[in-house]
């Protein structure tokens, strides 16, 4: 693994190359997975925890606090993870960060209290901070030929929509057989410091679809011995040439440009998923076939055909997600020009997400189909006017996300890269950008916004901050740096 082969001369992947390619995979997927899965799980969870309910202002005060209070920590911390990537390597650091954030949404599914799971959030997310800066940056070092490093990095972080697409089926599942899962209690030793769960509440899906968060740890405890370091990295470790990272370093003034604008980039891709699409499940009660359904049924049936519907709309922005993934991993070897191949994204995406969310719940919502994959357990899939708007939407805007993996190996250097992504991701993207959750949510109880009820409020609110950050990102477009090479930076 020393001896790395030229540029020109695209690698045969061996069962070691295989073996990250799988792991970092499994790590891009469930990164999404635990994100995407906040609004599935946070409305339920406040309204058991605390008794509110979503016309209150304290219910939309708890719903900021989930969102941001964990952006805030993981934006820190993941900061310090970037570091700690070029300080210790990238394999040390993405392991630990898996298991963290696996650990934490296992033991935020036996939450008793608001607190409780508002400080195991914050865990996880710093863990799913800190693994993407670790898993762009391994699998960038371990390709030189850079359409070889284009395609791998294309492609694996499209797993991240499966990921996506996973949660929503997941949380579909549990919905759907939580009365016949094993009851969810706190262990009796454990009672005098996390109280109890209510026996009405033991078979909540919000928690069963927090517990399913283990998963990506288990095939990583399988596979950890056999994964080997960066070997860019570790080579230079060897040799005494790897300099020592710092923040400062990337704010000098040959990469000043790139830090700045990367990182405001960055919270745009994040502030139209955050502010926008995964309030999506808000939205959704606000539809006329969804009140029908519900009119006349009890509370918690009624709770129910919502968060179905809900996880509908999320598995089709998700397909329409993987699809922006894929088609970027296409395009990027093919569109040379960086700044070209984002506007093939970003520049549709302007005129169509904030339409789609501000006419959500007033345009004519006609069933054109539905794909019924109950069988597969995959649900089922109505194909109507709001969904098609929510696939289009899903497609232009997490396509943004593979670009900055893509991106940003290519405009730092070995001993900055780590602390570069960082930076752009964790301050700029899950910091900045995850906290236009809390701007919807706050604009959606202004008196200023339009809208008879919450759903009708929340989408305008949405259509709002959709244009704002896509305006915003078109702007800082046209200042976004062109890489020098396609070589990766020394």
């Amino acid at each position: 693994m020393s001896s790395a082969p030229t540029p020109d001369a695209p690698q045969r992947l061996t069962l070691t190359h295989w073996l990250i390619v799988f792991m970092a995979s499994i790590g891009f997927a469930f990164d999404i997975y635990e994100l995407l899965m906040a609004p599935l799980i946070i409305p339920p969870a406040i309204r058991e925890l605390t008794g509110l309910t979503p016309d209150m202002k304290e219910f939309a005060m708890w719903g900021g606090r989930q969102f941001y209070i964990p952006a805030l920590a993981g934006g820190v911390f993941g900061l310090l993870g970037g570091y700690l990537t070029d300080r210790l390597g990238r394999r040390r650091v993405l392991t630990w960060s898996i298991l963290l954030y696996a650990g934490s949404a296992f033991l935020a599914g036996f939450s008793t209290s608001i607190e409780m799971l508002l400080v195991l959030r914050c865990t996880k997310f710093i863990g799913v901070c800190v693994e993407f800066v670790a898993a762009v940056a391994w699998l960038a070092e371990l390709f030189p030929n850079p359409h070889q490093r284009e395609n791998v990095l294309g492609y694996t972080q499209a797993f991240s929509s499966f990921g996506g697409l996973l949660v929503a089926i997941v949380n579909g599942l549990a919905v759907k057989y939580a009365a016949n899962l094993p009851a969810v209690s706190i262990p009796e030793f454990l009672v005098p410091w996390l109280g109890t769960i209510d026996p009405q509440h033991q078979h909540e899906p919000w928690r069963y679809t927090l517990l399913s968060g283990l998963i990506p740890a288990l095939p990583l405890l399988i596979i950890r011995p056999f994964l080997p370091e960066s070997p860019v990295w570790a080579e230079r470790k060897r040799a005494g040439t790897l300099k020592r990272p710092s923040i400062a370093a990337i704010f000098a003034p040959g990469l000043r440009k790139t830090t700045i604008v990367t990182t405001i980039m960055f919270a745009c891709s994040y502030g139209a998923a955050f502010g926008a699409i995964q309030q999506i499940p808000q939205i959704v009660p606000g539809l006329a076939n969804v009140k029908a359904a519900v009119e006349g049924k009890p509370p918690l049936q009624a709770r129910q055909i919502v968060q179905k519907t809900a996880s509908e709309y999320t598995k089709i922005q998700e397909i329409g997600g993987l699809l922006g993934r894929f088609l970027l991993a296409l395009l990027a070897v093919r569109i040379l020009g960086r700044r070209s191949l984002l506007r093939v994204f970003q520049l549709p995406g302007l005129l169509l997400v904030p339409l789609v969310f501000a006419f959500f719940l007033s345009v004519d919502n006609r069933t054109f189909f539905v794909i019924d994959l109950d069988k597969v357990y995959l649900g089922q899939f109505p194909i109507t006017v709001v969904t098609l708007g929510v696939f289009l939407a899903g497609l232009l805007t997490v396509a943004q996300f593979s670009f900055w993996g893509n991106y940003l190996p290519r405009v730092y250097p070995v001993h900055l890269r780590g602390t570069g992504e960082g930076f752009a991701a964790n301050i700029g993207g899950r910091m900045i950008g995850t906290s236009f959750a809390w701007v919807t949510q706050t604009l959606a109880v202004q008196p200023f916004i339009p809208g008879g009820s919450p759903p009708a409020k929340m989408a305008y609110a949405a259509a709002a901050v959709a244009f704002f950050v896509y305006a915003v990102g078109s702007v800082a477009c046209c200042f976004l740096p062109e890489p020098k090479t396609e070589a990766l930076p020394d």
